[in-house]
């Protein structure tokens, strides 16, 4: 693994240090239910828990930019949808991004992507929820750039599971009073089905 890949730790400088950017599968992500500020302070980082009982500020994800569409008129957004062998996350970039912005805007789809940015959660008025990813970066890759992100992701989705069954951090205690029904044989299929639709 590169030393510059986003999860291998946070950037520290004078004034502070970003979180790092964890890996995981839309299929887990779209089943985050609980989100909290880490602190009383306005500056406090966001976090949402991950069912699997990780909390994540920022997340790295790999896939297929299939649609993008511009919005609004004033002010401007790019909404978007990207492909893993899971599902699909729903990434969005305004003009409080323009970097990312302009980086989404110019993509043209189909294309396998690499994005780095951080989850919100939105709970609709029929009382679902939806996870939406705000970019930070986004970069068209390769398919092996792909493939690699599944193969890492899957291991870290099935060490975060092997922590979940015999863990007693606050973040996993918190995690299985949040998703009780969570079923880990469930996302260890997800991962074995993922793994099986790349070729290495």
């Amino acid at each position: 693994m590169s030393s510059t890949a986003p999860e291998m730790g946070g950037r520290r400088d004078a004034s502070f240090e970003r979180e790092p950017a964890r890996r995981v599968f839309a299929s887990e992500l779209r089943e985050c239910r609980y989100q909290f500020k880490d602190g009383e302070d306005e500056k406090s980082p966001t976090f949402v828990l991950l069912p699997t009982g990780e909390r994540s500020n920022r997340i790295f994800i790999s896939g297929t930019l299939t649609e993008k569409s511009r919005q609004g008129e004033q002010n401007v957004f790019y909404r978007g949808r990207v492909i893993d062998p899971t599902g699909t996350f729903f990434v969005m970039a305004g003009s409080y991004q323009p970097e990312a912005m302009q980086q989404l805007a110019k993509i043209e789809t189909p294309a396998f992507v690499s994005v780095t940015g951080k989850p919100n959660l939105y709970q609709k008025p029929d009382g679902s929820y939806l996870v939406s990813v705000r970019v930070e970066s986004i970069t068209v890759v390769e398919k092996e750039t792909r493939d690699l992100w599944v193969l890492d992701t899957a291991a870290r989705t099935l060490d975060r599971l092997d922590a979940l069954a015999t863990g007693t951090s606050p973040d996993i205690t918190k995690a299985k009073e949040q998703y009780p029904m969570l079923d880990p044989a469930v996302y260890r299929k997800n991962v074995f089905d993922a793994l099986a639709q790349i070729k290495m």
